[in-house]
């Protein structure tokens, strides 16, 4: 199963997302799959918050800014359970691993066959996203392309999603 959580930036999406999947395991196995690189000393404070916020809830943290894809090659333990914290990082990470960016189409390509790859594996899948395309500011083109990227993830995401909700003010918005 997969559940898709989105919200804007400190909308309680994460905190949501990651009382929604203690609740839905129980005492199976949870993974917390952290994609985030720390780049600076803003994303090390935004990485150890999010340490500080799971540090007594059991989970099993994989950190992997990359390569969805090839957890689902990995032992994961049988009746497990994986809270994927988030897809913007992934998407960017994805985009920008090299020197020339890659295209929309290919990141979105090879991040949703990833995202099925682990998804088959897993009793339940929740992953945490991003709405990011509310502001109606035109970026440079690579910024374009990652927001359109992230957008048809989004999209793709939310169709093979049983459950899809949107974080709005810390409060649960039920969309599917």
């Amino acid at each position: 199963m997969v559940t898709l959580i989105i919200g804007g930036s400190g909308s309680g999406k994460s905190a949501y997302a990651e009382e929604y999947i203690c609740k839905k395991a129980g005492k199976n196995s949870k993974y917390y799959i952290a994609t985030m690189k720390a780049t600076d000393k803003e994303s090390k404070d935004r990485i150890e918050k999010h340490r500080n916020m799971r540090k007594d809830k059991c989970f099993i943290t994989i950190e992997r800014p990359v390569n969805i894809g090839g957890l689902a090659r990995e032992d994961l333990a049988d009746s497990s359970y994986a809270l994927l914290e988030c897809m913007s990082n992934l998407v960017a990470n994805e985009m920008f691993l090299d020197s020339e960016p890659k295209p929309a189409a290919t990141v979105v390509e090879q991040i949703v066959k990833d995202i099925k790859a682990l998804a088959s594996k897993l009793d339940s899948l929740v992953i945490v996203s991003n709405n990011i395309f509310e502001d109606g500011i035109e970026y440079d083109h690579y910024s374009m392309e990652y927001i359109r990227a992230l957008g048809l993830i989004n999209q793709k995401l939310s169709d093979m999603a049983e459950e899809v909700i949107e974080v709005v003010v810390g409060l649960p918005v039920k969309i599917k």
